[in-house]
């Protein structure tokens, strides 16, 4: 009678833990993020009064395999964006590490894209780029490692993600150029609307990206 009341109890606490972190994934509700939420030196300074409407600008750049990518290819689709480069060894193979338990969360879901786009394209053309994917086990049409003018990256970056600063600031992601990358994820909807940064160094952080992946699939 004792192992079945012991049971019982174990089977209720299952489920009334699994109810709770239902209800509670049910309720939240990701922000949109606008220029003025963010850090002012991510930002052009121009952009910093802008109260709402905010959108991931247009881009064209070469992903892995030659392909020309653009906006329009994830445009009602959820991405998640980053800048690395390949040559980097500090924060980079532990962003990489981590964007790949993403990919595995999500593979086959055409919904779901992944852009990774370089900050030293001098150094990482289709060729590089291409060897890197191969080498992280990348999904072609689900993970795109892209490249192209530098001029065109970083005002992707600086105008539409917010993840370069200043290369005087202190970061380990820098590649001796302008500007440097944070270790930020980006979480794109498909609206091409900002609905949260989350480090990515941080397997506790990545775990609730993929949670407010769910929620933005499930989004009406």
């Amino acid at each position: 009678m004792r192992v079945l009341l012991t049971f019982i109890v174990l089977v209720i606490g299952i489920f009334t833990a699994y109810y709770l972190t239902k209800q509670s994934m049910e309720q939240k509700q990701l922000p949109v993020i606008q220029p003025r939420d963010v850090n002012a030196e991510m930002i052009n300074p121009e952009l910093a009064n802008i109260g709402i409407g905010h959108r991931i600008g247009k881009f064209e750049f070469l992903n892995q395999n030659g392909e020309k990518i653009t906006h329009e290819d994830v445009q009602g689709k959820i991405f998640v964006a980053e800048y690395f480069f390949t040559t980097c060894l500090t924060i980079c193979p532990v962003m990489t590490e981590e964007m790949k338990r993403v990919q595995e969360r999500f593979k086959g879901n055409q919904d779901v894209k992944i852009l990774s786009f370089t900050v030293d394209p001098e150094q990482d053309d289709v060729a590089v780029m291409k060897a890197y994917a191969e080498n992280h086990n990348a999904v072609a049409g689900q993970w795109h490692f892209l490249t192209g003018p530098k001029e065109d990256l970083y005002s992707l970056a600086r105008n539409s993600f917010f993840v370069l600063k200043p290369a005087e600031a202190k970061n380990l992601g820098d590649a001796g150029s302008d500007f440097i990358h944070t270790n930020n994820f980006v979480l794109v909807d498909r609206e091409m609307r900002i609905r949260g940064y989350y480090d990515g160094t941080s397997t506790e952080d990545i775990n609730i990206l993929m949670d407010d992946i769910d929620l933005l699939l499930n989004e009406k």
